[in-house]
């Protein structure tokens, strides 16, 4: 058991620790119920139960890992909005998530899949220094898909950069 002051109490019985709840006007709150003996403290519940979902929000603000974006090509794209759409992909990369590319073929491009096939190439190699893809493109009905994840060390650059302090004067 661990008492109201953060202290080890010891083992006791559980008659006993109840009492010492009561007496301190606090709960008994079974902590770790798998361990032998289970561990006890003696707390406001209230007040534990607020500090475990404040505990679990912080996890899930910090699991960000999982994200996925998607960004679509057309076949016949232009320079400037494939440049754009590059500079997209670096931003995600660099912070760490995981990019989807996709190119949809309409109408008459359903001829040619080795023209999309170009692309797909073509964005790997932009995105060699930040990036490498992780599933190759993959023609599935009338759309090449490909995923691409951060290259190794490239998020964890970003975000130490985003912690250094602004000097700058």
């Amino acid at each position: 058991m661990i008492g109201a002051d953060g202290k080890q109490v010891g083992v006791i019985p559980i008659q006993q620790a109840l009492a010492l709840a009561q007496q301190s006007g606090m709960d008994l709150i079974e902590v770790a119920p798998n361990a032998t003996p289970p561990v006890c403290r003696v707390t406001d519940f209230g007040k534990y139960k607020y500090e475990q979902e404040k505990r679990e929000r912080e996890a899930r603000k910090h699991q960000h890992a999982n994200k996925l974006k998607e960004i679509k090509f057309g076949l016949n794209i232009d320079q400037h909005d494939y440049q754009t759409k590059l500079t997209h992909i670096e931003e995600f990369l660099r912070e760490g998530m995981k990019v989807k590319v996709s190119l949809q073929f309409r109408g008459r491009q359903n001829a040619h899949p080795e023209f999309g096939k170009q692309l797909m190439d073509r964005v790997i190699a932009d995105c060699a220094e930040f990036g490498r893809a992780e599933v190759m493109p993959k023609l599935i009905g009338r759309s090449i898909h490909m995923m691409l994840g951060p290259a190794k060390g490239v998020a964890k650059q970003h975000q130490s950069h985003e912690q250094e302090p602004d000097n700058t004067e």
